[in-house]
């Protein structure tokens, strides 16, 4: 059985993981794994190539994804998707795994119920906002970047008595800006699912100023969009002299965690076997308290992730 991986949208780190185990586990399965480079490009582009294990050997501590990735206008045009299915019946393909998020399972949703496809996707992406699963890789790699970045912010804003404000990646969603928060002993966070109060905020931070408080760090996450509208809270209400920095692309970097590399082995693992044992699947593999499941493709993309209320709760506990 010839089975393929391809990478889609932003890269994350575990998919190097991730790819590794599929092609080890397809030889010792007895399979024939097949690599598409450049993601839904290089689907169309037939950059569909034979795996060796020389290919993924040394890779397990990379980040980024050694196949490429891509975001493809072309896949909307029916006539792409059809060519994109052509070269994986030249192949002789007849089992896909992708990896990637929210955009990517749109997209395989649609070539999907198209085209005949064996397909399971595995939720790669650092802003771990797709429905029906707990995690997704990277997304602890990307904290433990943010964390690095932090501490270190923090210690420069306590030496100049100064604020930082910190903009994080997530996308539309505030895990990563919430979780960073946390973990960071930040004094704000003001992501897109929670009202930022900032005169009842303001009031604090202002009578903590007045009776010693020097430094504060905030954390707000891209989706808001109110990253200048925080700056200038923190300059002109709170009265504390503030510096910006935006973390940007860094987060998607840096070596995978163990716990991203241990997940991508299990993620990887139970789509394989799932493929191995079905001819007519479009679902997802998702981890849920604690176990891995498999739900179909229609229920990731018809619903909103939403954030345990456990860490919306957490913002009125930052101090």
């Amino acid at each position: 059985m010839a089975i393929a991986i391809m990478c889609s949208g932003g890269d994350a780190a575990g998919m190097n993981p991730a790819i590794k185990k599929f092609v080890d586990y397809a030889f010792k399965s007895g399979e024939v794994p097949y690599l598409v480079f450049n993601g839904l490009e290089g689907l169309i582009d037939d950059e569909i190539r034979l795996a060796q294990h020389k290919d993924v050997a040394g890779i397990l501590h990379r980040g980024g994804t050694i196949i490429q990735s891509s975001r493809s206008k072309r896949f909307f045009e029916y006539e792409y998707r059809e060519k994109a299915f052509q070269n994986l019946q030249d192949h002789n393909i007849t089992g896909l795994i992708v990896l990637g998020g929210d955009g990517s399972f749109r997209a395989m949703e649609r070539f999907s119920s198209e085209f005949k496809l064996n397909f399971v996707g595995i939720p790669a992406t650092i802003d771990n906002d797709i429905h029906g699963t707990e995690y997704c890789l990277g997304f602890d790699t990307a904290l433990n970047v943010i964390r690095d970045a932090l501490d270190k912010i923090r210690d420069t804003a306590s030496s100049f008595n100064r604020a930082f404000l910190v903009e994080v990646m997530g996308r539309d969603c505030g895990h990563l800006a919430i979780v960073s928060a946390m973990t960071s002993g930040a004094e704000v966070c003001v992501i897109p699912e929670v009202e930022f109060k900032s005169e009842e905020l303001g009031k604090r931070l202002k009578d903590e100023v007045q009776y010693g408080r020097n430094y504060a760090l905030a954390i707000v996450a891209e989706g808001t969009k109110r990253t200048q509208e925080v700056y200038e809270w923190l300059q002109e209400s709170v009265g504390l002299e503030t510096r910006v920095s935006i973390l940007g692309h860094i987060q998607r970097g840096g070596n995978p965690t163990v716990r991203d590399r241990l997940m991508a082995f299990d993620f990887t693992i139970v789509a394989m076997d799932h493929l191995l044992s079905s001819d007519n699947s479009n679902k997802v593999v998702v981890f849920q308290k604690g176990e891995f499941r498999l739900i179909e493709i229609q229920e990731v993309v018809s619903s909103k992730y939403e954030i345990p209320k456990r860490y919306l709760d957490a913002i009125n506990l930052l101090d």
